[in-house]
């Protein structure tokens, strides 16, 4: 399993009685034996101030996006990023939370 894209964004949920205003969202890969799977998540995290990102996973939500026989395809990837955001924005919809797009925390990683 490999997180193709990964980046931490301000954003507001509550889940657990617990307010959350930091959030990390995933585009992860999981290959084996012949088949590849594509998954969207996103886990709200406290983020009780700047140095705060202990991500705590009782807040993640997922959805699988591509999953059939074959292999990692950086084509597929950039394919599915184009509409990375609007899963993301439909999981957290789902969980009452909203992910700040315009106020990135981190730089985006990509594997």
């Amino acid at each position: 399993m490999v997180n193709v894209y990964e980046q931490y964004f301000s954003a507001k949920a509550e889940y657990n009685n617990v307010p959350r205003y930091g959030a990390l969202v995933m585009l992860i890969a999981d290959s084996e034996a012949g088949h590849i799977r594509y998954e969207a998540a996103v886990t709200f995290f406290p983020h009780n101030d700047e140095e705060d990102y202990a991500v705590s996973y009782d807040a993640y939500f997922s959805k699988i996006l591509y999953e059939a026989k074959g292999r990692r395809s950086k084509k597929r990837e950039e394919t599915l990023l184009q509409e990375f955001q609007k899963h993301i924005d439909e999981l957290a919809q789902k969980a009452d939370g909203i992910v700040y797009w315009d106020q990135p925390l981190r730089e985006a990683k990509r594997s």
